[in-house]
């Protein structure tokens, strides 16, 4: 199968799904629409997907960036939970290790505390067990002066010691447009941008969607013997669209990141910790950058742009300062923030952060099947229930036959592809970039975005002008390989959810960001009013995610809006900063 997920492709895919009846239409391409497709696409279902915005705009990318092993669960009593979660941490660590990297935290433990010495070492062994912790990253526990040489940081007021034990990095709009690609490569059909607008029935049941792309404004129909609603926070907008929103509804809750950096909270490992009010927030490390998250508040505002209120900045930095006395940060210390929804399940009578995060299937009168609640870390098990549910339902309708869930045994795209191991493939890449001139330094920075794929990057560099600097080419080759494999189609897709440069390098991104406007609107041919359009909506994010005062600071010379590229000017002013 073809392994490119191209941009220019999008009408192609679009025309292919309204030419055929889909086995499977999923509308949802967060990281449970995308877990669907790899799923039914590797069981041989002919499968297709819509998402309205980009690919992981939503949830996906919004998330506390962790493959949790499920230790909160416990104190909840989510023993299966916790299990489940566990086991699913080690898979996707294995599947990509290029995106899920363990990481130490410490959990420091206080006279009054939520949780007391013995109870957190019990907890955490117990934690171990359920979640089959292997060895090397098992709990340990410290008492004072230990903790205070671990983390000099931490309140000594109260401090009795700490529990040590690892948890999960990842990134998850990265973790998501892998899994879109790996269903690409069994043929998915799946394009961003493009709305289901309306169901189309026949007898009372669902049979396709209407979808409009929202680049060209072309209407489609397409129809598919299942639909799967997995559109995370807007779930119920879409049953409403069926007439089926009764019964269970979703709670929507807010989640506020904040980014500064790392000298200002220089935390030595990540760490996880009682706040005034009951509640508990990680801080982490993450390369040059610390992040500091979340709170869990009820939403009820506009799905689309939860926002970041005072309130939020406030809550978090309140709570590191009084962790963290000798820190102090400020708001102005706050370099960029992200707010995210989570799609619960309401149980009345319960608090946000008590409200259980298990997963639910509805079946419609219509036949729609909604997916709804859930977690990152449990996606690929999600996606394995909804995905058997509809195999099930073909083969009781039309007697077709298809295989069981293969996707706990194939690796993710730019994952390991034979049996090497993550650091053979390393020193490959060392090897091959080094060979063109790229350093190790920047072949490790890219392999952390693209693992395996990363030697796709650099076939664009080998053909790339070797007169041009190395740091235009690998920009240029990124975007180009981001184009035309990640189905990037604006400025935003690849300064926020293709590199996550917006949020943990905004100084690269400021001096990028012209150059990548031009490159951009050189591939994809922008003219004046298309960078306008761009622009705008770069300037939009900017606001939301960097200066929360929303004021964009023109007077720096690296953010400004770039000029169309006159075709007489020479080569070597073909970009601009």
């Amino acid at each position: 199968m073809d392994s490119r997920f191209s941009s220019s492709e999008r009408t192609v895919y679009l025309k292919e799904m309204s030419a055929v009846k889909l086995d499977l239409l999923i509308i949802g391409g967060g990281i449970t629409g995308a877990g669907i497709a790899w799923d039914a696409s590797c069981r041989g279902m002919v499968t297709g997907l819509l998402e309205m915005n980009d690919f992981a705009s939503g949830t996906s990318s919004r998330s506390t960036k962790l493959i949790h092993g499920g230790l909160r669960y416990l104190k909840q009593g989510e023993i299966r939970l916790v299990r489940e979660v566990g086991m699913e941490r080690a898979l996707l660590h294995k599947s990509a290790p290029h995106l899920i990297d363990p990481i130490p935290m410490l959990l420091p433990i206080y006279k009054k505390g939520t949780y007391g010495y013995w109870a957190s070492s019990f907890g955490l062994l117990l934690y171990d067990w359920l979640a089959g912790v292997k060895r090397s990253e098992r709990r340990k526990m410290y008492g004072l002066e230990d903790t205070k040489n671990l983390e000099p940081l931490f309140k000594q007021e109260g401090l009795k010691g700490a529990g040590y034990y690892y948890e999960y990095q990842t990134d998850d709009a990265r973790l998501t447009i892998e899994v879109l690609k790996s269903a690409r490569v069994n043929g998915a059909l799946m394009t961003n941008y493009t709305k289901a607008t309306e169901f189309i029935y026949r007898g009372g049941r669902v049979v396709g969607v209407k979808v409009k792309d929202l680049i060209s404004g072309e209407v489609y129909s397409i129809y598919a013997k299942k639909v799967v609603n997995a559109a995370g926070p807007w779930v119920d907008e879409i049953r409403i669209k069926d007439n089926s929103l009764k019964g269970k509804r979703l709670l929507l809750t807010k989640g506020v990141h904040l980014v500064v950096d790392y000298k200002k909270l220089p935390v030595k490992q990540a760490a996880y910790f009682d706040v005034p009010g009951g509640r508990m927030i990680f801080v982490i490390p993450r390369g040059m950058k610390t992040y500091i998250g979340t709170t869990d508040t009820v939403y009820e505002g506009d799905i689309g742009s939860p926002g970041i209120s005072e309130a939020d900045r406030k809550y978090l930095l309140n709570a590191v300062n009084y962790t963290f006395p000798e820190v102090q940060l400020r708001l102005t210390d706050i370099e960029a923030a992200w707010s995210g929804l989570r799609p619960l399940l309401r149980e009345e009578g319960k608090n946000p952060s008590e409200i259980s995060r298990k997963d639910e299937i509805f079946v419609s009168d219509s036949g729609l099947i909604t997916i709804a609640g859930g977690k990152l870390t449990g996606f690929r098990k999600m996606a394995e229930k909804v995905v058997s549910l509809v195999s099930k339902q073909l083969q009781d309708e039309d007697g077709t036959i298809f295989p069981p869930c293969t996707t706990d045994r194939i690796p993710i795209s730019g994952g390991l592809l034979d049996n090497g191991s993550y650091h053979d493939l390393k020193k490959a890449m060392v090897k091959q970039g080094r060979a063109l001139g790229v350093n190790i330094d920047d072949t490790f920075d890219l392999m952390s975005r693209y693992g395996s794929n990363t030697s796709e990057i650099f076939r664009y560099i080998q053909r790339s002008d070797r007169d041009e600097l190395m740091k235009d080419r690998l920009l240029h080759a990124e975007i180009q390989y981001s184009i035309h494999y990640e189905m990037t189609l604006t400025a935003v897709d690849f300064l926020l959810r293709r590199t996550g440069w917006l949020l943990f390098d905004r100084q690269k991104a400021e001096v990028i960001m012209g150059n990548t406007m031009m490159m951009m609107s050189e591939l994809l041919d922008w003219d004046d009013s298309e960078i306008d359009k761009q622009w705008s909506m770069l300037q939009e994010q900017l606001k939301s995610t960097w200066d929360l005062s929303g004021d964009i600071r023109e007077e720096n010379s690296m953010v400004r809006r770039p000029k169309k590229k006159n075709q007489d000017e020479p080569s070597q002013t073909r970009f601009y900063a």
